[in-house]
């Protein structure tokens, strides 16, 4: 009832460097829609432009000779899928009244036994005239397919003059294929719903002066102004204003969040209530909208090893069938016993149920602020054995937080050196800095008064204090530039260096006062994402880190990781995966740096988390919108559950049809019977792939 390629034939026409023209014929059933076609081919890798001629059926596509060629390009054209095809049909339908071919067949089922005998025939014929024609087309195009057992069903009622068994036949594939249809696309529209729209317009602030602009004029840098009942239109960070946004179109939190000076936004969230003031730091097609947008767009066209299995199998089992209704008749003699079994075909659902699920899956994903690029990333995802870990950003929050406070003078207090530091931190935004002044506010000591403060760049701070300077910075800047004896704390500041620790150095008055030791904060909830990973069936669980080897296996003991490689560069993470993967390991992993990338490019699938950078982001086939590693938990879950629910369907799939097709062979059920069965089975099983979305 559905599947098939887009194109029937497509041939290399004419070619030029970074050029090529295809001339094509779109196989029967499929919309030969120019927008729907340049689309899809504009999302294979490589391709700059797609322009599609209707009149001459030609496809010339620009593209990037060192990305792609022509023979790369002619066979990922040739597998496009029909994405618009079900549209298509559906605007017929609705240009008809909603479900016109449906609608005839059944006024064709009610109404010819009130009709004279010699009226019988031609209305049935009429009513079963668009079936047998695709069934037609079908044959000589891809040969023996469900369409054609579906025809040669209808066609021996006929000869038999069974014009009720016919017509009821073709009031049931009508009904199968309009629901099947309906499934479909609301899969589709999933998917399409994580998206909001944006307007062509955006305000921002030049000159002082608020003024509209097209969306394309906005720039990195730029302030943008947003008031209620308005869409975000980029990523940034407030710079004044307060507002309620509602976030549930980008990470799925149905309560809106109030956000002012400082807040990180995304793009495509809803202000409710209020007026923002954003700096803007993603525009355009850098958006976390638009790159979902992107994923989208590939979800719906990509396929997975399920998927193509489940369509293959159903392929192969055509013949079978066909074989089956042949053997029937031959030992029966009974054409309604052939004409039953002709009516239970595997096609419908195996070819549909496992599509439906992906998406639905996806969708959930979506709004659970996980982005899956596609069917097949879902399906390793689930297949991941061993999960590796990027450190700083990663299972840490990339938030350095002190530690240690270490005075050498007793006159001052641990916490006294922490305010002391802060005093003339407070002026400065490095993240050391802030660090400091967060943990003076934590203990609320008391803040020294002081007078104006210097910036070194790469070095420190330094201010006047009771007539005394004080030094703030690195180890270089106290000894090399203020000439600082340190050697008599050596041995302390050696251990805290061995614990993996970042040292910052306090002197005052020509001496040191003491150390701040500052340590990247674990995340709260990577011990327990760790042992979810581990219930959801992670083999190995390890980590990868440029970090000091001490500080490293201090947090490897801590989580109870099955093992580390610390102080590496970029290609040794890359080189570690690529290895583990010839071992026959199914590598997820999770990283959130440029340095990341390598990896995870290399493994089985790559996450990417909502922080990172974007070739990070940009590389890895899962990308988190929120900055929570439990969401790497969750995406393990949904994929595995995913899985279980289409090999389920799967075995429904095979079970039911088997028994199905046993029976009519068998003559236990007629064909009506066998067609009501039939299709109330394949859309019980796609409306359990739909509800993947719940929950």
């Amino acid at each position: 009832m559905s599947g098939g390629s887009w194109f029937r034939s497509l041939a290399v026409a004419h070619r030029t460097r970074g050029r090529v023209r295809f001339r094509f014929a779109c196989a029967p059933g499929t919309p030969a829609a120019p927008l729907a076609i340049e689309r899809a081919a504009e999302n294979i890798p490589g391709v700059h432009e797609a322009r599609v001629n209707p009149r001459a059926h030609s496809l010339v596509l620009t593209f990037d000779p060192a990305a792609t060629g022509v023979e790369a390009l002619q066979h990922a054209v040739a597998a496009l899928p029909p994405p618009g095809a079900r549209a298509a049909r559906a605007k017929a339908v609705d240009a008809e009244g909603g479900a016109g071919p449906l609608v005839a067949s059944l006024a064709t089922l009610l109404g010819t036994p009130y009709l004279p005998a010699s009226v019988q025939l031609p209305m049935t014929l009429g009513a079963a005239a668009p079936l047998i024609k695709h069934a037609l087309d079908d044959y000589r195009d891809n040969g023996i397919s469900s369409h054609v057992l579906e025809a040669l069903a209808v066609s021996i009622s006929l000869a038999r003059g069974d014009f009720s068994a016919a017509n009821t036949t073709t009031f049931m594939l009508a009904l199968g294929e309009y629901l099947e249809d309906s499934i479909a696309r609301r899969s589709d529209d999933l998917l399409k719903h994580l998206l909001r729209p944006s307007s062509d317009e955006i305000w921002i602030v030049r000159d002082g002066q608020e003024v509209l602009v097209p969306a394309g004029e906005v720039g990195v840098g730029d302030t943008v102004v947003v008031g209620t009942g308005a869409v975000i239109p980029v990523d940034g960070t407030v710079l004044g204003g307060e507002g309620t946004v509602n976030e549930a179109a980008m990470t799925g939190e149905s309560v809106a969040v109030v956000k002012g000076r400082g807040d990180a936004v995304l793009s495509g969230t809803l202000i409710e209530e209020g007026r923002l003031q954003i700096y803007a730091e993603q525009v355009g097609t850098r958006t976390a909208a638009a790159r979902i947008a992107d994923y989208v767009e590939q979800s719906l066209t990509a396929k997975s090893e399920a998927q193509l299995g489940a369509a293959r199998l159903a392929d192969r089992l055509v013949p079978i069938v066909l074989g089956l209704a042949g053997s029937t008749y031959l030992l029966s003699r009974d054409w309604r016993r052939a004409a039953a079994v002709l009516q239970a075909d595997y096609s419908c659902a195996l070819k549909l149920a496992t599509p439906v699920a992906f998406k639905s899956a996806m969708y959930r994903a979506g709004r659970t602020g996980i982005l899956v690029k596609g069917a097949s990333a879902l399906e390793r995802l689930a297949e991941a054995d061993t999960f590796i870990f990027d450190k700083t950003g990663t299972l840490t929050a990339g938030r350095l937080a002190v530690t240690d406070s270490v005075t050498f003078d007793r006159t001052f207090t641990a916490d006294d050196l922490i305010c002391l530091a802060a005093s003339v931190e407070e002026h400065y935004f490095h993240p050391l800095a802030l660090a400091v002044v967060a943990a003076a506010k934590e203990i609320s000591g008391k803040h020294f008064d002081h007078q104006e403060v210097q910036f070194i760049v790469a070095h420190g701070v330094a201010s006047v204090i009771d007539g005394r300077r004080i030094v703030v910075g690195s180890r270089h800047f106290i000894e090399d530039d203020e000439q600082i004896d340190v050697s008599a704390h050596v041995e302390t500041i050696d251990r805290l260096y061995r614990e993996g620790k970042t040292l910052l150095y306090i002197g005052f008055g020509g001496k040191l006062l003491g150390v701040l030791a500052l340590k990247d904060e674990l995340r709260a909830n990577t011990a327990a994402t760790i042992a979810r990973l581990r219930g959801l069936g992670a083999r190995r669980i390890l980590m990868l880190t440029g970090d000091h080897h001490e500080r490293a296996a201090e947090l490897a003991a801590e989580l109870g990781l099955d093992g580390f490689h610390a102080e590496l560069l970029p290609e040794q993470k890359a080189h570690i995966v690529e290895e583990l993967g010839r071992q026959g390991a199914r590598i997820a992993f999770v990283g959130d740096g440029i340095n990341d990338a390598p990896a995870l490019a290399g493994a089985h699938v790559g996450v990417a988390m909502q922080k990172g950078a974007d070739i990070a982001r940009l590389t890895a086939d899962v990308a988190l919108l929120e900055d929570d590693i439990g969401c790497v938990a969750d995406a393990k879950a949904l994929a595995q559950a995913t899985m279980t629910r289409i090999r389920n369907n799967y075995r429904l799939t095979v079970g039911l049809n088997t028994a199905i097709l046993g029976a009519a062979a068998i003559g236990v059920l007629s064909p009506v019977t066998t067609a009501m069965l039939h299709n109330g089975s394949t859309i019980a099983i796609l409306l359990n792939a739909l509800r993947g979305r719940s929950g």
